[in-house]
């Protein structure tokens, strides 16, 4: 079965209600309104609703049965104030609040963490940092993880050949405590995807083949996550070809339960991550889908601004999986 099939399948059903704070754009307005008809889930755009009707008017939409919500107009935006300055704990006044809460990603945010809708997805407008700062501020990470990240799913071929490749969008340089947690969560997005979760920590070295910090942080942040997550096959330091290439892994760590068929690579840090995913996204032949933001108490989705409509569609699928995952 096809990826995003499996995934409709496990959402299918549920009426799981994402917002999309950028209504007004053509891209994400078209995509909401193919997940409302096809009854994957029911969308709520944020705007001003003149606005959308105008663009939906513009490209022929019709928006039946369709949630549209002005945070200027909003009947319990009160409550709403209330609650954001007794999560933000005296670092805004009410003032700052109802300033805030006018702008679409941080009343959209709100509408998540107050349990209205199950997640968000947003960023075809916006910055990755105007979309994952309410998130960070908000609905913050969950127990046991200091940091979000972003990972990517990496498609190819009707077979679905899968692997999930991280953190390719969030942390510079990771420590080590920051690099286990990574590792964990990437484990339990690939789960998410059907994925058998075997989790290689990359570096230059395999097993001490070479020293260095470098080395070391890798070699620390295995033994974290082993210990944090006993439950899945985490290995490293590892090089990618002893990950990947089971006749590698016969040579240089023959001991290993994970080397020659992990499913999940985990980055010493952002610079080899995106590198590596955009190789493989280009020389490889793979679809990159992602960022996946992981590590948050609900789910929040950041695009990129080139996406396209199809893009919006995948990750609003992706959001709402994640939702079911975490509840």
């Amino acid at each position: 079965m096809d990826l995003f099939d499996s995934l409709k399948q496990k959402i299918d059903g549920k009426n799981l209600k994402i917002v999309f704070p950028e209504a007004t754009d053509e891209r994400v307005l078209g995509a909401a309104l193919r997940l409302h008809y096809e009854k994957l889930l029911e969308p709520v755009l944020i705007g001003k609703e003149e606005d959308i009707k105008a663009e939906a008017k513009a490209h022929g939409y019709t928006l039946k049965g369709i949630e549209i919500i002005d945070p200027e107009k909003y009947d319990k935006f009160d409550e709403m104030v209330n609650v954001f300055l007794e999560r933000r704990k005296g670092k805004a006044t009410e003032e700052q609040a109802r300033e805030q809460l006018k702008e679409v990603n941080y009343f959209g945010t709100m509408l998540v963490y107050m349990d209205y809708a199950a997640g968000l997805v947003s960023g075809a407008v916006h910055s990755t940092g105007e979309t994952v700062r309410p998130a960070l501020q908000i609905i913050k990470t969950r127990p046991g993880v200091s940091r979000t990240s972003g990972a990517f799913i990496m498609l190819r071929g009707r077979g679905q050949e899968k692997y999930v490749f991280s953190d390719c969008a969030i942390n510079p340089n990771p420590d080590e405590q920051v690099l286990a947690e990574i590792a964990v969560e990437s484990a339990r997005t690939a789960e998410m995807f059907d994925i058998d979760p075997k989790v290689a920590l990359l570096s230059f070295s395999s097993k001490g083949s070479a020293s260095g910090p470098d080395v070391d942080k890798v070699r620390n942040a295995t033994k974290i996550a082993q210990e944090m997550a006993p439950e899945y096959e985490i290995d490293g330091e590892l090089q990618f070809d002893a990950a990947f290439v089971s006749a590698v892994a016969q040579q240089k760590v023959p001991d290993s339960k994970v080397a020659g068929e992990a499913t999940v690579f985990v980055f010493p840090e952002l610079q080899s991550g995106n590198i590596g995913y955009k190789i493989a996204q280009r020389l490889g032949n793979f679809e990159a889908v992602g960022p996946i933001l992981q590590g948050l108490n609900k789910p929040v989705s950041d695009l990129s601004r080139g996406c396209v409509e199809e893009d919006v569609y995948k990750t609003a699928i992706i959001t709402a999986n994640q939702a079911l995952m975490n509840a």
